[in-house]
């Protein structure tokens, strides 16, 4: 037998992650966005609580291209993006994988709703027919589309309240397996204004402190893209940095590098308005793309390079 024969019969679904990468890159070019390379090799990345670094040499395998890309931004680069493979440890199952790809992008001079309409804009792009189909489900992809803030969802699906969920650091636990699941279905969903808590890197919304202004969006459960305005105030920037590094210590994982100090003082410089910040909205399976019957491995890289890899058959998140 063919020893090769397991990558031969991936040939037609290469060919369609090759269509869809090309389908992103044109809709940003487009629509006027620099695409840019950064480091992948960094000295520290933006502490998040549930997301562990690679080690490498002296530095880190970035987890995602944010600090770097918000360097450009702040330098007077007013639309980026960028498509790129991205690690972040301890991370294989069924929607997960230690590698992955990643489509970030920014902009100035706006707010995160600028964002949601670029989701709508960039999935349209892809599917012009704007129905989408995935192991039976259907999804109607025509405007408007769902949108609750999180307290709304908690209201609506959750067994216990948001404020208890926080107090009893349950909140990252039941968006996870008691909200995520029922978002998406019938039309995509935009979750929006999460807790300050939550949203580490946003901004507070003018009028509600309490909220940032952070969105995920979902589709049939699963998150395609998180976004949000960006915090301009360093001295909240640290303090918000010093903050996560304590829960994740508090919760057992080892502590980290600093990020550099323009991570947090070059948003002195930034005066040209909002940068906006969206992951991942590359990490739906293929055949939410085009109709694959293989079930989905990992995010939206995974959304693309669906079941090329055999180990992640386990969700162990």
């Amino acid at each position: 037998m063919e020893p090769n024969w397991a990558l031969s019969r991936k040939r037609e679904k290469l060919a369609r992650r090759a269509r869809i990468v090309q389908t992103i890159r044109a809709f940003f070019i487009d629509h006027d966005f620099l695409e840019v390379e950064t480091p992948h090799l960094v000295p520290a990345n933006a502490p998040e609580a549930c997301i562990d670094a690679v080690p490498a040499g002296e530095g880190y395998l970035h987890t995602s291209p944010e600090l770097c890309m918000k360097r450009l931004l702040a330098a007077g680069y007013p639309r980026l993006f960028q498509l790129c493979r991205c690690w972040r440890q301890g991370e294989r199952g069924s929607r997960h994988l230690p590698e992955y790809t990643m489509l970030e992008w920014y902009q100035a001079d706006t707010d995160y709703h600028a964002l949601m309409t670029d989701c709508e804009n960039l999935l349209h792009s892809l599917l012009p027919e704007e129905t989408l189909t995935w192991q039976g489900s259907r999804v109607d992809l025509s405007l408007p589309w769902e949108r609750l803030t999180v307290r709304q969802a908690f209201e609506r699906y959750a067994s216990i309240s948001l404020e208890d969920a926080l107090a009893e650091d349950r909140f990252d636990e039941v968006i996870a397996l008691e909200i995520e699941p029922r978002l998406g279905a019938g039309k995509p969903t935009f979750i929006t204004e999460y807790p300050v808590e939550a949203a580490a890197l946003a901004r507070k919304k003018p009028g509600d402190p309490s909220v940032a202004e952070r969105f995920e969006l979902y589709i049939l459960g699963m998150e395609l893209a998180n976004a949000f305005s960006e915090l301009t105030d360093p001295a909240e920037q640290r303090s918000r940095f010093e903050g996560t590094c304590h829960h994740a210590r508090c919760r057992g994982h080892r502590p980290w590098r600093r990020p550099p100090r323009h991570a947090a003082d070059r948003l002195e410089n930034d005066r040209r308005g909002r940068g906006l910040y969206a992951g991942r909205p590359l990490t739906y399976p293929t055949n939410t793309i085009l109709p694959i019957q293989d079930p989905p491995v990992g995010r939206f890289e995974t959304f693309l390079t669906q079941d090329q890899n055999p180990h992640n058959r386990q969700f162990t998140d």
